[in-house]
C-alpha cells in the first residue's frame, strides 16, 4: 500500500485549514497514495479557549473532517484525520481530540479519542494544560482494513509504551501518530520515540506532523516540530518530510511486520515478576 503523509502549518481556522489540505491530499492520491495520513488538530490548532468555543462543533457538523470524509469518497482511498478537536456532551464542556479514520466510500471506518493529555512544563515559559480543554479517551481502538490493521493514536499517547504493546499483542500491524510536537521536546525525543514504538512492536510507524508557527487570531502562536516520519517494523526511518510543508510518501509490505516480529518475538514474552522492593 503506497500511503502519503501530510505535513502542514495548520492554523486556528478550519476553512483556511481545509483549503491547504484539499489539495495536497488531491496531490497524494494523484502520486498513488491509498492511505493519506493527516496531522494532530488538523481542522484547528489553537491554545485560546475563546477561539476554540467560537469555530469548534461536533463531530457529525465539522466541516473540515465532512469534506475530507467527501474527498476520500472521491478519490477511493482510504485517509485518516490524524485528529480533529470536536466538541462532546461532557458537562464540563471539554472537547475531545479525535483521530477519524475512514474508508474510500466517505464512511468512518474508526475513531480515537486520545488518552494520554499533554500537560507538561517543556520550559519556565513553554508549558501547556491540554486537559484544561479536552478531557481524554478511555478506549484503545484498532481499525481493520484491507491492507492492514491499524492502531490509532495521537502525539503525546507516543511515550505510554504499553499503549503500543497492548495494541500490537491484539493484532496491529501499523501504529498511526499524527502529532504536533513542541520544537524543544521534538529535537530530542520525536525520532527516538517513534523508532523504539516501532522496535517495541514490530510495526510500522507512521507519523503525519504539523509544522513551523501557526497563525493564530486569538492567544498566542504555537510552534511545531515538524519531521513527518515514517517508521520501518524494525526501526528504520523511511521517509522524513523535514521541516517544510509537504508530503512523504512510503511503500507498506506487511511481510516485513512477520520478519521483525520473527527476528525478535519480544511480543510473545509475557513473564510475570514482582514489583522493586
Amino acid at each position: 500500500m503506497r500511503t502519503a503523509l501530510v505535513q502542514f502549518t495548520g492554523s486556528d481556522d478550519p476553512a483556511d485549514n481545509l483549503a491547504r489540505l484539499g489539495p495536497m491530499i488531491d496531490d497524494a492520491a494523484a502520486a498513488g497514495a491509498g492511505f493519506v495520513l493527516t496531522p494532530e488538530v488538523s481542522n484547528c490548532i489553537s491554545g485560546s479557549r475563546t477561539r476554540q468555543e467560537a469555530v469548534l462543533v461536533h463531530e457529525r457538523d465539522d466541516p473540515v473532517l465532512n469534506a475530507l470524509r467527501d474527498q476520500a469518497a472521491r478519490l477511493g482511498i482510504w485517509l485518516l484525520a490524524g485528529s480533529v478537536a470536536v466538541k462532546t456532551q461532557d458537562p464540563d464542556g471539554r472537547y475531545a481530540n479525535r483521530s477519524v479514520l475512514v474508508g474510500p466510500d466517505g464512511a468512518v471506518a474508526a475513531r480515537y479519542d486520545k488518552i494520554h493529555m499533554f500537560d507538561v512544563a517543556v520550559t519556565e515559559t513553554e508549558t501547556y494544560r491540554e486537559s484544561r480543554a479536552y478531557r481524554p479517551g478511555t478506549r484503545a481502538v484498532l481499525a481493520q482494513t484491507p491492507f492492514a490493521r491499524i492502531g490509532l493514536t495521537v502525539c503525546y499517547d507516543v511515550r505510554f509504551p504499553h499503549l503500543y504493546r497492548r495494541l500490537a499483542q491484539a493484532g496491529a500491524q501499523v501504529l498511526t501518530v499524527p502529532s504536533a510536537f513542541s520544537p524543544v521536546t521534538g529535537a530530542m525525543h520525536w525520532a527516538p520515540l517513534l523508532r523504539a514504538r516501532a522496535i517495541e512492536t514490530g510495526c510500522f510507524v507512521l507519523a503525519p506532523a504539523q509544522t513551523g508557527t501557526h497563525p493564530a487570531t486569538r492567544g498566542r502562536q504555537r510552534e511545531t516540530w515538524g519531521h513527518a516520519l515514517a517508521v520501518s517494523p524494525w526501526g528504520e526511518i523511511l521517509a522524513d518530510a523535514g521541516t517544510g510543508p509537504g508530503l512523504a510518501h512510503v511503500d507498506l509490505d506487511m511481510a516485513a511486520v512477520e520478519d521483525a516480529r520473527r527476528r525478535v518475538p519480544s511480543l510473545n514474552s509475557n513473564p510475570e515478576f514482582d514489583g522493586p522492593e
